[in-house]
């Protein structure tokens, strides 16, 4: 899933990118160390997966509220938190 969060003119330089991956692990309300940061010619993208598409939107959220003139695209994914359904075969 792709999603778009702000839109700007010009390039986000590597401070902000620094800027976003502190935010995303030191904020105790985000912690998270699995999302990366990867700077694009005219956006930074956010890489990883979280539990749920409320945490998703969480981050996106503080994100956006922090950097509000930053074009961020999300490809975070929800991780399968449901115990399987199917039994595993091993060889």
């Amino acid at each position: 899933m792709t999603v778009t969060v702000h839109s700007d003119a010009g390039s986000p330089d590597e401070y902000v990118e620094a800027e976003i991956h502190r935010l995303l692990t030191e904020d105790p309300a985000v912690a998270e160390q699995g999302i990366t940061v990867v700077r694009t010619e005219r956006a930074l993208v956010l890489h990883g997966e979280v539990e749920s598409a409320n945490r998703r939107e969480e981050i996106l959220r503080r994100v956006a509220e922090r950097f509000p003139d930053v074009q961020i695209t999300s490809d975070i994914g929800v991780i399968r938190t449901q115990a399987p359904t199917e039994i595993e075969q091993l060889p």
